[in-house]
This record gives C-alpha cells, structure tokens and sequence, in this order.
C-alpha cells in the first residue's frame, strides 16, 4: 500500500489533504441544496458534513442541526419529511402536518422548488470552480505582450538575457504573439535546435543581442501527479541533458524519444540545482484527448515543460479572469464527457477512471507542488463531482431531476414501487463504479 500513496512529508498529510479537498466541495455542494432549499421555502432538520458517530453539532433558529461527523468521506442535507439522509419519505412525519407544515417539507414543495433544490449542489460546485479559477488567473496573472523576461529558470547552461528584456526576435524572427498557441508552436519548430540562440532584446530603451539557451528547453516546469516520472521523485526544476547518452537541448526532442520509445526503459541524465543525477524511466500508454474530442494513445513520462524564464506578466480584468475561468471549468466538463464516451465504447482504456485511492494520490501530490496547486486540483474535482452528481442515475441529483422531468411531463410522479426498483438499481450502479475505480486503482499500470 505505500507504494500507492505518495510521500509528500507522511501517508498523514496525503490524506490529510484528500480530506480537506473532499470536505471543501461536498460542503459547497451540500450548502447550494441547503440555501437554495431555504430560498424555496424548504426546511432542513440536519446538515452534516461526514458520517456516523456525531463530532459536534448544534442547533441553530430555525431548528436545523449543524454536524461534523467521525467519517468524513461526504456529506447530506436532511430535509423535513425526508425518511432518511438519502431522501425518501417519512410517512408518519407527513400524516401530521397540515397544509403550511407540508409545504415546507421536500415531498411536500411545489415541483419547481425541488428541482431548483435538488440542482443547485451541482451548480454551486461548478460555481466554487470558477470563483477558483477568477481567483488563480488574477493571482498568477496573464503573459505580457510583448514577450517579456519576467524570472530565469536555473540552467546548466549561459544566461545572457536579464529579466525585464523585452524579446523583439529569436535566432532573427520575431515571435508571434504568445497566446497564439498554434502560431507560437508553428515559430518554435522553425527554430534551430541549439544548445545556445541569438536573441535580439530591447533591454533599458535599447536593442541589444544577447546568447541564451534554446527557448523550451528539456526542463520540468511541472511534474504530473501519478505518472513515470512523478514515481521517480523527479522534481520541477530537473533539466534533461542526455537521453540514452545522446545530448539533449529542447523539449521535444525529449518528447519524440518518449513518443518513439515504445515503452522501452530510458536512461536520463539529469542536472538539479547544481547537481548530476541519473534515472531510468519506464514511459507510460496515455489516452490524450485531441481538438476534434476522440482519444489517441501515445507514450509519455509526465513531464511540462515550459520557456527557460517564467514570462513577465499582468493582472487580468474581474471580466477577462472570469471568463477564462468559465472556459476552464466547460473544458472540464467536456472533455470528460468525452473520456467517459470513449470509455464506453472500449476507444480508450477504463484505466482512465480514478478511484478514491487515485484522488487520494493526487491531492497529495498537488499538495507537495504548492498551495497555488492544490487549490486548482480542489477546483477541477469540484467540477468533477458536479457532472458526476448530474448524471441521470438514480440515488444522484440527476436521477432526481429525471424523476422530476417525468412527473412535469405526466403530472405525478414515479410510483414507489417504480422508485424503489430503480433506486436499488441506481445504487448497483454507483457501487459498480466505484469497485471499479479501486480496481484500477490497485492494478492498472
């Protein structure tokens, strides 16, 4: 088992980290059915965040009960006159009530209160998602342009460009601009892959030239949670030198070698603050998605790379961080849309679907890359959790909304008998998936 969970410090702080990733959103997520429910004139007896045994609890004016439980692996809302935490019907707590009491239960709410109760969890952890994203685009803020030299990265390898250069051409062209990805990619492959590049600068009011290395180097800006490297205890930071004994001075060549390897071992040697280090590393099969949203396998390490400087940058607009966080948080939800399709339909390995012991790896190790990182990685599960709980499976919020939709479109609902079947059903499900979450957990590559 701990070959499974990442050391970031202790097996405690990974789960402690796990711990308070699942709490922030399943009590995002349970407070947008909470308030909205209250917005509609829908009591609730119990909020609690985990399960079993009760922790603390108190009770506030209007008579809920506010609870940490000893699990703390999820949460519920339990609303007046529902039978239990999952829902359901309390018969003999309704039989008493009169018409205004009634009202206020979740059985007893017109149609449109508890369908907007019942959505709101998922829309308020999309909403968590992108008050995140804001949060981080304006933090980090968004590239310069022109292209600026904000930080050096440590390199093996002569600095001749300074921070504050502003870059006006490399190897004698001028770059295009930096957020145009298929132009700037389409620039760097015209490049001459050189250990040392001519940069022209305009540096304190003058243009200068100045020896730096090549743009994208073989550095790893960031190392990928449960990947090859990332098993090796590579570190962001580590600059590639030599592949297989072969020099190595941009990152794709890294990348072709990767790509070409077949899966076979590849011996690197690695230069880290200063110091010599050699790995052997096993690539991995990876169902990446592309632009037209089908998959394709290729071999990979778990390596970004990144410039040979952190770019100079500027704080976005609330509009500009706002949107781009929107277009974050949809790009989500498509893409797994698309990965769980291609799942289905066995164009992709179900390797690809995580269980808790594979959110667990990860929350530990963007935990160990830095707060900035672990905050994104709360962000993306949230949205994660919010298509989940939407999706038309009974005992989820979308079951519930189908259930809803049915009884808008026939004027009653579901029979009970009807209810229960497809409950149990759903739960066979939910249970399903998760066996088989751990599974590849415990036994995929």
């Amino acid at each position: 088992m701990s070959g499974l969970i990442p050391q970031f410090g202790s097996v405690f702080l990974t789960l402690a980290a796990f711990v308070v990733a699942l709490s922030i959103i399943v009590a995002i997520h349970e407070f947008g059915h909470y308030i909205v429910g209250r917005w509609s004139g829908i009591g609730a007896d119990v909020f609690s965040l985990g399960f079993g045994p009760v922790i603390w609890s108190r009770v506030d004016k209007r008579g809920t009960r506010w609870q940490i439980a000893a699990l703390p692996l999820g949460g519920f809302v339990k609303f007046r006159g529902d039978a239990n935490a999952s829902g359901g019907v309390d018969e003999a707590a309704l039989a008493g009530l009169d018409a205004k009491e009634r009202r206020q239960t979740m059985n007893g709410a017109p149609l449109w209160a508890r369908t907007a109760t019942v959505a709101a969890g998922p829309v308020f952890n999309f909403i968590l998602s992108i008050i995140v994203f804001t949060g981080v685009f304006m933090a980090r803020g968004v590239v310069s342009e022109p292209l600026t030299v904000g930080e050096l990265r440590p390199l093996p390898v002569e600095q001749q460009l300074l921070p504050g250069d502003v870059i006006l051409e490399v190897a004698g062209q001028k770059p295009p601009s930096f957020d145009d990805a298929a132009a700037f990619e389409t620039f760097m492959s015209s490049l001459p892959v050189e250990a040392q590049i001519t940069y022209t600068v305009e540096r304190d009011g003058q243009v200068v030239e100045a020896q730096g290395p090549y743009p994208y180097p073989a550095i790893a800006t960031r190392i990928v949670p449960q990947s090859a490297s990332y098993d090796i205890e590579m570190k962001p930071g580590d600059v590639i030198q030599r592949i297989d004994g072969a020099p190595v001075f941009a990152f794709d060549q890294l990348k072709e070698v990767v790509e070409n390897s077949d899966g076979r071992p590849l011996q690197l040697d690695v230069w880290r603050a200063g110091e010599e280090l050699e790995f052997v590393l096993v690539p991995r099969r990876v169902d990446e998605p592309q632009p037209d949203n089908s998959f394709k396998t290729q071999w990979r390490i778990g390596i970004a790379g990144g410039l040979f400087f952190e770019p100079a940058v500027s704080t976005p607009g609330p509009l500009e961080a706002v949107n781009a966080a929107g277009a974050q948080t949809w790009g989500i939800i498509t893409g797994s849309l698309s990965g769980l399709y291609h799942m289905v339909t066995g164009a992709i390995s179900s390797c690809n679907l995580s269980g808790p012991i594979g959110i667990a790896q990860a929350s530990g190790a963007m935990a160990s890359q830095g707060t900035t990182s672990f905050i994104w990685f709360i962000a993306v599960l949230s949205t994660a959790v919010g298509l989940m709980n939407l999706f038309p499976i009974p005992v989820l919020d979308g079951g519930h909304l189908v259930f809803y939709a049915y009884e808008a479109v026939v004027g009653r609902p579901p029979s009970d008998k009807a209810l229960r079947l497809l409950m149990s059903l759903g739960l066979a499900v939910i249970l399903s998936i998760m066996v088989l979450g751990v599974t590849n957990d415990l036994f995929c590559p």
